[in-house]
């Protein structure tokens, strides 16, 4: 019995150091990645704004080509939704509303993951004119863990996780534009 009570102790002690170090971990995180293109700003906004252009260049939905897809409201405006599922547990299902558009500048989309794990992120897509021809394009990332769970930031490098994919998404766009 003294053995299984020191367990209990033992045990109960490590979930307390867990729970509190947790309440020091951030719980945000957030990253942002940028491409010059060598297009007007014009073009490049215009075709970035639409959600269902990311199908041509996004790493994440050339992981599953078969991923089904449904469409909701009209793509480039406000209130347009995207949503996926996918047998692929690195696509799962989920969907992307546009929440905001600042035309020729911005694009803010909020990301509602549902499968393999609930989340609720945010993306933009931001262009800025460099000259007559040439754009940086930014596509930023932004989510929250909550408490407790966000000790697992101790441990998950987000940005070792998303921004390759922000990187190789720019580059196929980039490439894309370019080609044009």
């Amino acid at each position: 019995m003294k053995v299984l009570k020191k367990a209990t102790y033992f045990l109960a002690a490590i979930l307390a150091i867990v729970l509190i170090t947790a309440l020091f971990v951030p719980k945000e995180y957030a990253m942002e990645r940028e491409v010059e293109i060598n297009k007007p700003n014009s073009e490049v906004f215009d075709y970035i704004k639409y959600v269902k252009n990311q199908d041509n260049f996004s790493a994440w939905a050339k992981l599953d080509p078969d991923t089904k897809k449904e469409y909701t409201g009209t793509d480039g405006e406000v209130g347009f939704i995207s949503s996926w599922e996918s047998d692929n547990k690195e696509v799962g299902k989920g969907a992307q509303e546009i929440v905001k558009i600042e035309e020729g500048k911005r694009v803010d989309f909020e990301l509602r993951f549902i499968e393999p794990f609930k989340a609720t992120d945010y993306a933009y897509f931001a262009t800025e004119s460099i000259d007559s021809i040439t754009t940086t394009v930014k596509w930023g990332f932004d989510g929250e863990i909550a408490y407790p769970m966000n000790i697992m930031l101790l441990w998950m490098d987000m940005e070792e996780m998303l921004a390759p994919d922000l990187e190789e998404g720019l580059q196929n766009l980039k490439a894309l534009l370019e080609k044009e």
